[in-house]
């Protein structure tokens, strides 16, 4: 048997990312908040799944991942490990657990990591959390980053549009990136800025960049599982291809499931005991 074809049965680490950047092998994020999803995403073989604090949008309905707290996070991370053999699990820490108190983002990081027995984590921005990075990083707890439109800064920005797009704004994400490197993250996300600027931090880094709206000239790509399957169709920016649509799916069910409870089709002699 060949070393590639028993690669999907090697457990995927942040090293594995570093070895499959090297060897031009994309790779596939999703994000994954419970046990049975993340069973499936794990078994169709995607290589990391992120615990996102985009639960906040799409599991608890509000309209900023801001509110998510701690111990939530930790309870989906939880729900998330119990289900993953080979997938690399990150965890988000969420708003408010790292921002300006470096102590308060290792302990919240180490219980994030003891309490769910996570992977790694992902921390949003650059410069101005490096302190919280350095400190987390001491402690031998894997980061990813994540720059660009970083959600938790959504009040900062004031809206979803692409960022970066002028020249000092790409300046400051392209040194951003390369302190993360140089600190010691594993990998950086980089959201809704132009391809251009992401395929050139790709090639001067040497730790993976995933790209969600960030064009193909990164090392891979992550999508909101939610968006992916179509299950919210109020949400359709340009960078998401839709590889089902299981609101209709969904939808459909539950309306023939209410007209056959409610004719007395359901259940049937074969379906009691």
């Amino acid at each position: 048997m060949s070393v590639h074809a028993a690669e999907p049965l090697r457990k995927v680490t942040t090293h594995r990312l570093f070895e499959m950047k090297e060897r031009n092998e994309k790779i596939t994020m999703l994000t994954a908040y419970d046990y049975t999803m993340a069973k499936i995403v794990d078994q169709a073989g995607i290589d990391v799944i992120l615990v996102g604090d985009s639960a906040s949008n799409v599991i608890a309905g509000n309209i900023t991942t801001l509110p998510m707290t701690l111990d939530e996070m930790i309870y989906h991370g939880r729900s998330v490990m119990k289900a993953v053999e080979r997938a690399l699990v990150v965890v988000d820490m969420p708003f408010g657990s790292y921002q300006g108190n470096s102590t308060l983002a290792l302990a919240s990081a180490i219980r994030i990591m003891k309490e769910t027995g996570a992977d790694c984590l992902k921390l949003e921005g650059g410069e101005e959390i490096l302190d919280s990075v350095k400190r987390i990083l001491s402690a031998g707890i894997p980061i990813i980053g994540h720059l660009g439109l970083t959600p938790q800064s959504i009040n900062k920005f004031g809206t979803y549009t692409v960022r970066a797009r002028e020249e000092q704004e790409a300046k400051r994400l392209i040194s951003d990136a390369h302190l993360l490197e140089e600190v010691g993250c594993s990998a950086i996300v980089l959201e809704k800025i132009p391809a251009q600027l992401a395929g050139q931090v790709a090639s001067e880094l040497k730790i993976p960049i995933i790209g969600i709206g960030a064009g193909n000239q990164v090392d891979g790509q992550v999508l909101v599982i939610h968006d992916m399957l179509g299950m919210t169709n109020g949400f359709s920016p340009r960078f998401l291809r839709r590889y089902a649509n299981l609101h209709d799916v969904i939808f459909e069910a539950a309306q023939h499931y209410s007209k056959d409870v409610k004719s007395g089709d359901f259940p049937n002699e074969k379906e009691q005991y």
